[in-house]
């Protein structure tokens, strides 16, 4: 299954909508403008929220939180010393990890759970406005959670670039 997320050119906060892979929409990350954090909420066509994403305020590296329906769902935030690849580890509240990986360089990241790729990562270099693809590898996974994780990822791998 194949998702494409559009970053919106102009706006007040960070809109994209994700479409399937026959451009029909499917998802609205909505960014909240003028807060002090980060904050988007991944809604489906019908406005309702099934993701919270926001940053973590108080924390040594930059932290993503997710939560379905007010509840903990993941955090994800940069593994230490990784020097030269965007690696990230997203804790799921359930126990379990994602491991998230990417060459700096390369805008590509892929998303595994115990060794085993869930998903593909891949962002568009040359394009007007960002766009990039989330593939799905397995048939089971959970689509509004690695959309969450691939919008997560993106933005903290450009944060770091900025600084």
């Amino acid at each position: 299954m194949r998702f494409l997320v559009y970053d919106r050119l102009l706006g007040i906060g960070d809109d994209y909508w994700i479409e399937d892979e026959h451009g029909t929409k499917v998802f609205l990350v909505d960014g909240k403008a003028l807060r002090l954090r980060d904050t988007w909420e991944l809604k489906d066509l019908q406005g309702n929220v099934l993701v919270d994403i926001h940053q973590k305020m108080l924390a040594l590296r930059d932290t993503m939180v997710l939560q379905r329906r007010g509840e903990p769902l993941a955090t994800i935030r940069r593994k230490r010393l990784s020097l030269l690849r965007n690696h990230y580890r997203v804790s799921l509240a359930d126990g379990n990890e994602l491991d998230v990986s990417g060459k700096i360089l390369d805008r590509e990241f892929a998303v595994e759970y115990d060794g085993e790729l869930l998903a593909v990562i891949s962002r568009r270099w040359l394009t007007v406005r960002d766009t990039y693809g989330v593939d799905l590898v397995r048939e089971d996974a959970d689509p509004a959670l690695l959309i969450a994780v691939a919008v997560c990822a993106i933005h903290l791998a450009e944060k770091e670039r900025e600084d």
